[in-house]
């Protein structure tokens, strides 16, 4: 192969992240080269990046491969000690050009392989301008890295480090290069998002972030938020949410479960009461809004009348898009250390939390197509769209990377189907309809 290709894992700030590794690289004149941007929010996602580094080597037996992200700086051992690695880079140091500028010889020992930095002395997080997004319809910008909490499930706080947000003009300038160069909706990321800004000048809040994007940028025909914790939206958002018609009718939220004494034990800032009525809220102030949610099941200690309570929490929330993860111990966790539950009920309370995620899933679709509504959509790739609220919807001749107005006229199994009415619509108002 040549030039610099990249193999990203987990989050959306990871798929920009991996955009400013390549051109970092590239711009350090490496070649024939693979970047592996890990994720190590579980065991599985750690052992999917092995296997893809493995195949990587068997498919390029000459490329260098470069390792980075969560994993790598959370276990740079794990990495160094594979033979298919050429090189192990921490988070800190993943965008920086000088970090592939002088990559070690085949055969070097596995401590040479490592160049992980304490990613807790990091105290800032520079800008990266990137021109666009490979493979992607929409752009994501991150405005924040690394998280101030401690989840007792979480590792990610030690792949990524402290709070730190990205200064505002920063954010604007990038989206304004974006949009510049074509796409027409972008994503707001970060590691915690919604802790945007404490540690800036006047610590600005997400929502004021948001507003001003949508003021200074006003050629930007959508924006969104990746995943949030709701317990930290700002009065300004809740205003976006209400009024702005360029701000989209979609969140995901970081819930994790259902019942209060585990929301306790997972040092959680929120009770079960204050999910239900923050997307209550939300839904009274923009009738049609649709959430994502992640949920974990099989956490340490939990009976079935708690895992009942994240069933229910299913259905009281109004979830649409539900992202399931069975419990997997980190190492050096506290969660790690309590007692554990059977992995084969995990596995069966994950599959059982699915199941009710597919029925809320399959009522948000009969909602849409009840509503026979019109709706702007981008799409993503050819005749697949995304409407405002997120639900997929298919449209024959649908031109990727462009607005579309698109009539719903029925629904497949995970997704709506649609007539194409215009393929280069203007109109970015919401027309989304009551889906619980």
């Amino acid at each position: 192969m040549s030039g610099v290709r990249v193999l990203s894992f987990g989050c959306r700030l990871n798929t920009y992240e991996s955009e400013t590794m390549r051109s970092a690289a590239e711009s350090a004149g490496l070649n024939n080269a693979i970047l592996v941007n890990t994720c190590a929010v579980t065991a599985d996602a750690v052992r999917q990046a092995r296997q893809s580094i493995r195949r990587a080597r068997r498919d390029n037996p000459h490329a260098r491969i470069v390792v980075s992200g969560c994993a790598a700086q959370t276990e740079p051992e794990t990495f160094a000690a594979m033979e298919e690695v050429d090189l192990v880079i921490g988070n800190g140091d993943k965008a920086r050009a000088a970090s592939y500028r002088s990559l070690p010889d085949f055969g070097v020992s596995e401590s040479e392989k490592i160049r992980v930095n304490d990613i807790m002395s990091v105290r800032e997080t520079a800008p990266q301008m990137i021109e666009s997004i490979a493979g992607q319809a929409r752009a994501f910008v991150q405005v924040q890295n690394g998280c101030d909490h401690r989840c007792t499930f979480c590792v990610i706080p030690y792949g990524r480090g402290n709070s730190r947000s990205v200064p505002m003009g920063a954010v604007v300038t990038q989206i304004e290069k974006l949009v510049d160069n074509g796409y027409q909706e972008v994503v707001i990321t970060g590691v915690d998002a919604t802790s945007y800004g404490a540690d800036l000048p006047g610590s600005p809040r997400l929502g004021t972030l948001a507003a001003t994007i949508l003021k200074q940028v006003p050629e930007l025909k959508r924006l969104r938020l990746s995943s949030i914790d709701s317990i930290e939206v700002d009065a300004t958002l809740m205003d976006l949410i209400a009024n702005e018609p360029r701000f989209m009718p979609h969140l995901h939220l970081s819930l994790q479960h259902g019942d209060d004494l585990i929301l306790k034990r997972m040092k959680r800032r929120h009770s079960r009461a204050d999910a239900i009525n923050f997307c209550r809220q939300v839904r009274d102030l923009r009738p049609g809004f649709a959430f994502g949610a992640d949920l974990i099941a099989g956490f340490p200690t939990e009976t079935e009348e708690m895992f009942a309570r994240s069933l229910e929490m299913i259905d009281e929330c109004g979830i649409s898009f539900l992202h399931v993860f069975p419990f997997s111990p980190r190492d050096g966790t506290p969660a790690a250390r309590m007692p554990q539950l059977d992995r084969g009920l995990i596995k069966n309370r994950a599959a059982r939390l699915r199941a009710r995620g597919d029925v809320a899933h399959d009522a948000h679709l009969d909602a849409m197509v009840a509503s026979a509504a019109t709706h702007s959509a981008l799409v993503e790739y050819s005749g697949v769209a995304r409407t405002e609220n997120f639900t997929p919807v298919v449209a024959q001749n649908a031109p990727r990377g462009q607005m579309a107005l698109i009539k719903v006229t029925g629904r497949d199994k995970d997704h709506l189907i649609g007539d194409l009415i215009d393929a280069a619509a203007e109109d970015t108002g919401s027309a989304v309809v009551a889906t619980g």
